[in-house]
């Protein structure tokens, strides 16, 4: 090992300990000097200014869970067609057909989501 990497390895250690120093120091700080008086304000639920009506157990609809499931999907294929879109010429041809197959795939997943009527908000 040498003596540069040995030093970094040190200032790593270093950072380190004072990172967890300072977190302790300033949880520990707070824990002592934060007030304790619990007051009927303080426990009432509070949800944007405004008082809650009703219970917060409600049942959504499985829809609107599957409706962001299918969101968050096609939002993680754009990175990966963007990321394509960026390394195309140095692809060729197999990375054009392999990106085509990519899309075919999602297009029959949103025409079966479309056709089991998830895509349908209301």
């Amino acid at each position: 090992m040498s003596l540069t990497t040995s030093t970094g390895y040190l200032y790593a250690a270093i950072l380190l300990a004072a990172g967890f120093t300072f977190v302790l120091v300033t949880m520990t700080v707070a824990n002592l000097l934060a007030p304790r008086r619990r007051t009927p304000e303080k426990l009432q639920t509070y949800e944007s200014g405004e008082v809650p009506i009703g219970s917060a157990w409600v049942q959504y609809p499985l829809g609107f869970y599957i409706f962001a499931l299918l969101f968050v999907a096609f939002d993680v294929d754009i990175v990966f067609i963007i990321t394509w879109a960026v390394l195309f010429k140095s692809l060729s041809i197999f990375g054009f057909f392999e990106i085509l197959f990519f899309i075919i795939v999602l297009a029959l997943g949103l025409v079966y989501a479309w056709r089991k009527g998830v895509i349908r908000w209301i």
